[in-house]
């Protein structure tokens, strides 16, 4: 089983998402972030904060990928933004993730496809 941060550096998404994500990343606020997002009040864990936005994220890429006429660019760049945010605060903390990680990727490596 991979561990969170190889299941982040295995995204691949279109360039100009995860651009946009990484600039948005730069201001995130967790409380408000997740609050507007997941509407939880006090967050948990950064690990299963990130498997319940990488949920999110899945079903955001499967309606921006169906062309469906719901889908929110915005949203899509903010669950990305507050990915790399947790991932980030993940790397920070250090023992959240399994030890089969030895060198975790940055939370900017995203992978940009085009």
């Amino acid at each position: 089983m991979q561990d969170i941060l190889s299941l982040l550096q295995s995204l691949r998404r279109p360039r100009l998402l995860i651009r946009a994500a990484r600039f948005a990343a730069g201001d995130y606020r967790r409380e408000t972030r997740l609050a507007r997002i997941l509407g939880m009040d006090r967050p948990q864990r950064s690990g299963a904060v990130i498997l319940t936005l990488l949920e999110i994220e899945a079903t955001l890429n499967d309606e921006r990928r169906a062309a469906r006429g719901g889908y929110s660019v915005a949203r899509h760049v903010e669950v990305l933004s507050a990915i790399m945010g947790e991932a980030q605060r993940l790397q920070s903390r250090g023992g959240e993730h399994t030890a089969s990680c030895a060198t975790p990727p940055a939370p900017s490596e995203l992978t940009a496809v085009t």
